[in-house]
């Protein structure tokens, strides 16, 4: 019994818990297909109500429920909403599965949207995301590959592929059911270590840093010495530190704080570049992954030929996630050079995109996907490690927060002009011309933007660099 009592109370076990809830939460086998569910003779819709009437009610019911859920997730302290999250995907897989209505299927990207939208924090952020964002890369992987098998060998009809992904969703909800209820959160629930002085006054140690502070620390502290240091304050209050909660705090109070540490973290202009760069980034990425298989079904309709979406999503899911890793072996100045890189595998983006759009070849079209893919999982986790680098926990997820808030703006306004049928509801190509087009104008700016780093780099660099003593003096002369 004690040893269940510690498994239960050490990190160890949330963590095994989110990962069962991430693997069978994301093991969709139907949702690289959904074009050819919603089109074909189960749904019977066509192509042009999908693209330019269901699939941007997805947009904009997102954009609505990301701040209020923001909030609510944190103050909550993230299970019940995780729960909720869970709930929200059953119900969301049987509309799919029972509903045939346009305005329906809509109301259905309004529950799934609200649903994915919810942010779960990790106590232990560095193992534990890894080991949850690992899982759901592999419970997405597995999901497409079982979908594509299942497909492409005719094993289940459409429906019953739907009522299989009902059945794994209810494994993750009540895995969900069983997660403990954390005792903080980042903003309104805040644990505060107080320290003695000695005279009866403490004094109290905030987790919202400054810039500047952070900046003056050292960044090469182990995970395992964070880890040891972490587990001492846990395991009880000690002569000269003991642990306070702060409670709950105020709404007002936490906003206060929240638009404090928002003008702080922006106000680096190094930040504030890779932040305009990953909303503009993440809007286009989101744009084109949302109406891909759209694409895909114009260059060669589903219901025609033999498709392998669900092959292609889980090649590049597993290529976009090595090339994300093997960022962490290389050794390269990103504040010198991290504005060309953008720029630079920005533009390899773009010519992916147009090579799909003018190109009508399947093939072409699914390989260009993946390195399109690449190319952003790799540029974003660069801007990640960047952003994340100079930041408390607490802020970083406010500048994750406000990034993607900016990222679904644009793509709402996008989505909004060029794809909705109230706005110009343009075909899928006309589409894609402008997807292809944006990454240019951000390949563009970014580069430009590099060139004048590097330029100004080397020449602060020539300007502070000492002449050589033992060099004579005429050889300086005509140097300079």
């Amino acid at each position: 019994m004690e040893a269940v009592k510690r498994w239960r109370s050490d990190w160890r076990y949330p963590t095994t818990l989110l990962c069962i809830y991430g693997f069978f939460s994301t093991v969709k086998p139907m949702e690289p297909f959904l074009i050819l569910y919603m089109t074909g003779p189960d749904k019977n819709l066509t192509t042009e109500e999908v693209n330019n009437q269901i699939l941007p009610v997805w947009t904009y019911s997102y954009l609505a429920v990301l701040v209020p859920v923001f909030l609510l997730t944190d103050w909550l302290r993230y299970k019940p909403v995780v729960v909720f999250q869970c709930v929200m995907l059953f119900v969301t897989t049987a509309l799919l599965l029972w509903t045939r209505s346009v305005a329906r299927l809509s109301g259905h990207a309004v529950l799934i949207q609200f649903g994915d939208s919810l942010v779960v924090d990790q106590k232990r952020y560095l193992k534990a995301t890894s080991y949850c964002r690992s899982v759901q890369l592999l419970g997405y992987t597995v999901g497409s590959v079982l979908g594509q098998l299942l497909v492409s060998f005719h094993l289940m009809s459409n429906d019953n592929i739907m009522v299989l992904t009902l059945v794994l969703t209810s494994v993750a909800l009540l895995v969900s059911c069983l997660l403990p209820m954390p005792r903080q959160s980042m903003f309104f629930h805040r644990v505060q270590n107080t320290k003695s002085n000695g005279d009866g006054t403490t004094d109290a140690s905030t987790s919202m840093k400054s810039l500047e502070e952070i900046k003056e620390e050292k960044m090469d502290t182990s995970i395992e010495s964070v880890e040891d240091t972490t587990r001492a304050k846990e395991e009880g209050p000690q002569d000269e530190d003991l642990k306070e909660s702060v409670g709950s705090e105020s709404c007002g109070k936490v906003l206060l704080q929240l638009w404090r540490d928002f003008k702080q973290c922006y106000s680096s202009r190094q930040l504030l570049y890779w932040s305009v760069w990953w909303a503009m980034a993440t809007c286009g990425y989101n744009l084109t992954t949302n109406y891909v298989q759209v694409l895909w079904d114009h260059v060669q309709p589903s219901q025609n030929f033999s498709i392998y979406n669900g092959g292609v999503e889980a090649v590049s899911s597993l290529l976009s996630a090595s090339a994300a890793y093997g960022v962490s072996f290389t050794e390269v100045r990103w504040e010198k050079w991290g504005e060309l890189t953008l720029g630079g595998f920005s533009g390899l983006g773009a010519a992916a995109l147009f090579l799909m759009t003018f190109i009508s070849n399947i093939w072409v079209c699914y390989v260009g996907y993946i390195i399109f893919k690449c190319m952003y999982m790799l540029l974003i986790t660069i801007a990640m490690y960047q952003i994340a680098a100079d930041l408390t926990m607490e802020r970083y997820a406010l500048v994750f927060g406000m990034n993607n808030f900016g990222s679904l703006v644009l793509q709402t306004i996008i989505t909004a002009v060029v794809v909705d049928s109230g706005g110009l509801g343009l075909a899928i190509i006309p589409q894609f011309t402008i997807y292809a087009s944006y990454f240019s104008l951000i390949a563009v700016v970014f580069s430009l933007r590099g060139l004048f780093t590097v330029w100004r780099a080397k020449k602060n660099q020539t300007e502070t660099t000492p002449p050589n003593e033992n060099e004579p003096p005429d050889s300086i002369e005509h140097r300079l």
